[in-house]
């Protein structure tokens, strides 16, 4: 089993930056790819990014390339997303999700969730 917090959202102004954390408790991080998902107002929930277990390879939706980066540090359980330049349309709130066997850009491919940390982007 394993608990997935994410913190870090809030209310920013387009242009502006966030980094979202999400922590992982239970088994040991670096079994899992990690995965950023967000579900705006009235809308699915869609793919943002991905890690592999290993933080080798790394996955991005293309309306989030160029300006959204993920990262982990596996001494502290912890995934990042970097959010650059953001845009009012990125406004949603955002899932961290994990995965022991491999990432994929499917919300179905991922077991474990967390509840998510919203995030408003004024324009």
């Amino acid at each position: 089993q394993v608990q997935l917090v994410e913190s870090g959202g809030g209310l920013v102004q387009a242009g502006g930056s966030l980094r979202l954390s999400c922590v992982a408790s239970g088994r040991p991080f670096s079994n899992y790819a990690m995965a950023w998902f967000r579900q705006a107002p009235g809308k699915e929930r869609e793919f943002v990014s991905a890690r592999s277990t290993s933080g080798d390879s790394t996955i991005y939706a293309d309306s989030v390339k160029g300006r959204f980066t993920i990262s982990g540090d596996d001494a502290k359980n912890t995934v990042y997303l970097q959010m650059n330049s953001l845009m009012a349309e990125d406004t949603a709130v955002y899932y961290c999700a994990a995965n022991t066997l491999y990432y994929s850009r499917n919300s179905q491919a991922y077991r474990y969730w967390g509840q998510g940390t919203q995030v408003t982007v004024s324009s």
